[in-house]
């Protein structure tokens, strides 16, 4: 393989000088074979020629060592799995293959950057794309699960371990750091007692004398550097990665701020000053790791609850052989087509069709559903929710990444990484802040010794409380906060963000529409009471419902839910297009359409009917779709809010009259072909109008892409949930009014956020340029306004009543 030039010897020492492997970073062997200079292994050596031989070598001076981290030494026998084939999951339409993985020896952006480039140049990969806060890889190509070895390879080569995506780990992954955080807050609180208890003897005027007081300050500065040490690195670990990559990050004088007054008071404990700090640096300290830790439990919260639900799909699972014996298998060891049993108090593992058995399903952490669901043969169930009343035999139809649990994750994960219009404001702000805050610490300190007499000790305190109490922590937090806090609220009521800026849409709407059938409505026919000169009677309704069983048509569906246990009747004909018709003790009986059954001509603008013809007698079955339970309350809630709601359909005229009547709208249209539902969208739009369309037929896609923003319940088809923006479970349409009320109020607490950050900032910048602020009290008052930002997000957790 031809290799290109090699990186600068500071990044990668080519020769005799070399120490360190030019690859991993990891010592030399003493005895380095034949054609291995510069290399502790043929591993490293091969991993070297092939980024080199890709003209990816600028990766070498990208990348920085943690040395806390696995090495990138791409050993053959380090136990990693390569065999990834039975974790890919294999969509049939359009042929690709999505496998997602998680790597370790991740150190970097430049770590990010190599894997995905390399990846990317492989033919058949269509995506590549690691998160650095999880270290997911998340990996398409065009082609088969059994090509997951190939196509994963070239990372192996340079050195980088791939492993199958546990969430259960990244949970892992979050507690150490966040223990890493509580123990630095135990240290640096003990501390900053203890020494406060020496300074307070030193502040108390008590002529002590120097030498005493130079023990104090002595004792404290023993107590004080170990801890500084110890409880800064969350915040020099970020301020070092960003000044190494010329740019600056709030860590930034966070880090200098408590490095200044340690060193500063240092200084003055040696020189016998008068004046040291330590109890305002460790105390600073203290108060950070408290809001740093607040901050890191409060943007867990949807993840966690999105890594909770995908953790309820893997636990084994019971399948039943063909041989009658039973086995308890992974669910990633499951395949479409097997028979599982589920038994009673039982979370399911796979998404299944129950072909034995009744029983009742708890599915509230999925859809926000408290009142359990009674299900039976043919009914379909999911992953994550819990058996409750019987057991059950499921043919499985989806398991691993098929499932509605890992797509619920999926969803929840584009709309993480998509960049909403408060969020990016704050980012932008807090970028530019940065550099500014230096600056006018620098012009403090400078002015102060210019303008005035005092001590350049006491000049550079003052230019260090600027820099603390500057710090844009409140600022930076003042939306990501919400905006988590409010996709996990939403999340455990049954609600999935598929975009990140669909809450800021939602919060500016002022226009509802509806469609009807499957989204105001129920979306299946159901049997009313007998009525009119031909109203069935209960032998009617038995003898139809016998008939109707040889039929999957949804009428004879509804007439068969309708007469509950019927027995199946033999030799019945099923007439397409007319219906049934049977053989009975001699006589004709036919069940279908009016003409079929030589009935009276049906009313062009009523329901859906059926005719049963009994020799002589004739029967009519009507049918209506009803609309959901909640319906009307949440066309009223809407008007309540103050939003306009209209209700545009396909349905006959006299369907889609009769459904507005009972839902309360005043405003519909009926027979709208899916082009006009998209032109009445933009007419509104054109109006002023911010609209939002809730649909869930193939052709409400159209229009739900047309809206500003789009609502799709997760029964609906496909491609009507990507057009989406969110998705909401269960049968009621209550999550619209649950969305939209998270909206409002995210936007509200958003905007108090920073209203809030801006007034701390212009109360406390000036007094601490003119000297009234101590390191100590503005460490307490950044901290402080953290805090405030973050409990006034935690509100929107608490349901309204």
């Amino acid at each position: 393989m031809e290799t290109v030039s090699a990186p600068s010897p500071s990044v990668a020492p080519s020769g005799a000088d070399l120490t360190v492997c030019r690859h991993c970073g990891g010592p030399l062997p003493a005895a380095v074979p034949d054609g291995q200079d510069g290399f502790c292994c043929h591993g490293c050596k091969g991993a070297w020629d092939l980024i080199n031989g890709l003209g990816l070598d600028s990766y070498y001076q990208k990348r920085c060592f943690d040395p806390q981290a696995k090495s990138l030494r791409p050993d053959d026998d380090d136990g990693s799995v390569t065999d990834f084939a039975s974790y890919g999951h294999y969509d049939t339409a359009t042929g690709v293959t999505t496998l997602h993985l998680m790597v370790e020896g991740v150190q970097c952006a430049a770590c990010i950057w190599l894997i995905e480039t390399v990846l990317r140049r492989v033919p058949q990969v269509t995506q590549a794309r690691v998160n650095m806060t999880t270290r997911r890889l998340t990996l398409c190509w065009t082609g088969t699960p059994d090509q997951a070895g190939e196509v994963t390879a070239p990372v192996s080569r340079i050195g980088y371990r791939l492993v199958p995506y546990d969430p259960s780990a990244l949970d892992q992954e979050t507690q150490r750091s966040e223990k890493e955080l509580l123990r630095a807050m135990a240290v640096s609180g003990f501390s900053a007692g203890n020494i406060m208890l020496f300074s307070v003897s030193v502040w108390s005027g008590v002529d002590m004398g120097s030498h005493t007081r130079d023990l104090f300050h002595w004792i404290s500065a023993l107590i004080a550097f170990p801890t500084v040490i110890y409880c800064i690195r969350p915040f020099a670990r970020s301020a070092w990665q960003a000044l190494r990559h010329g740019r600056t990050n709030m860590d930034v004088p966070i880090t200098l701020g408590v490095m200044i007054a340690t060193l500063m008071s240092l200084w003055e404990t040696a020189m016998s000053g008068a004046h040291a700090y330590f109890d305002a640096g460790v105390t600073l300290l203290f108060f950070l790791l408290i809001g740093r830790y607040l901050d890191s439990r409060s943007r867990g919260r949807a993840r966690s609850a999105a890594e909770h639900l995908l953790s309820l799909g893997g636990q084994a699972v019971m399948v039943l052989r063909e041989d009658g014996n039973r086995v308890m298998l992974p669910p990633r060891q499951v395949e479409p087509g097997m028979t599982v049993l589920v038994a009673t108090g039982e979370r399911i593992g796979v998404d299944g069709i129950i072909t034995q058995g009744r029983s009742d399903i708890d599915s509230s952490l999925i859809s926000g559903e408290t009142t359990p669901k009674a299900v039976a043969v043919g009914d379909k169930v999911f992953a994550g929710t819990l058996n409750l009343s019987g057991p059950l035999h499921l043919r499985v139809a989806a398991v691993g990444e098929g499932t509605l649990l890992a797509e619920i994750v999926r969803m929840m994960e584009v709309a993480e990484q998509g960049r909403a219009k408060f969020v990016a404001l704050a980012d932008r702000v807090a970028r530019a802040y940065a550099p500014v805050v230096h600056v006018l610490a620098l012009l403090t300190f400078t002015g102060w010794m210019v303008l005035s007499t005092l001590p350049w000790q006491d000049a550079l305190m003052i230019a260090v409380s600027v820099l603390i109490i500057t710090c844009p922590c409140a600022l930076a937090l003042a939306v990501p906060v919400v905006q988590v806090i409010a996709s996990g609220r939403l999340l455990r009521q049954g609600v999935l963000l598929k975009s990140a800026t669909a809450l800021e849409r939602v919060q500016t709407v002022d226009t509802v529409v509806f469609d009807k059938t499957g989204t105001l409505t129920e979306g299946q026919p159901e049997l009313v009471p007998a009525a009119g000169p031909f109203a069935w009677t209960d032998s009617g309704l038995a003898l139809a419902a016998s008939i109707a069983l040889s039929s999957r048509h949804p009428l004879a569906r509804a007439v068969v839910r309708r007469a509950g246990l019927a027995r199946a009747l033999t030799g019945v004909e099923e007439i397409p297009g007319q219906g049934l018709q049977v053989s009975l003790d001699g006589r004709t009986v036919r069940l279908g359409s009016a003409v079929f059954c030589d009935a009276p001509a049906a009313d062009p603008h009523a329901g859906p009917e059926l005719w049963l013809r009994d020799g002589s007698r004739i029967q009519r079955f009507c049918f209506s779709d009803p609309l959901k339970v909640d319906a009307a309350a949440v066309v009223a809630g809407l008007r309540r809010r103050g939003l306009s709601v209209l209700l545009l359909s396909g349905d006959r005229k006299a369907a889609v009259e009769a459904a507005a009547r009972v839902a309360g709208i005043t405003d519909w249209v009926a027979e709208c072909t899916p082009a006009d539902k998209t032109q009445r969208l933009e007419a509104l739009k054109a109006e002023g109008r911010c609209v939002m369309m809730v649909g869930d037929g193939l052709n409400d896609a159209p229009a739900l892409a047309a809206a500003d923003v789009s609502v799709s319940p997760s029964t609906a088809v496909d491609v009507t949930q990507t057009a989406a923006d969110i998705v909401f479970q269960g049968g009621r349409l209550a999550p619209v009014l649950e969305a939209l009320d998270v909206a409002r109020r995210s936007d509200r607490l958003v905007r108090q956020n920073f209203a809030l950050a801006l007034a701390y900032n212009g109360v406390t910048i000036p007094l601490s340029i003119a000297g009234y602020v101590t390191p100590l009290i503005a460490s307490v008052a950044m901290s402080t306004s953290s805090v405030l930002v973050i409990a006034n997000a935690l509100r929107l957790a608490r349901r309204s009543r």
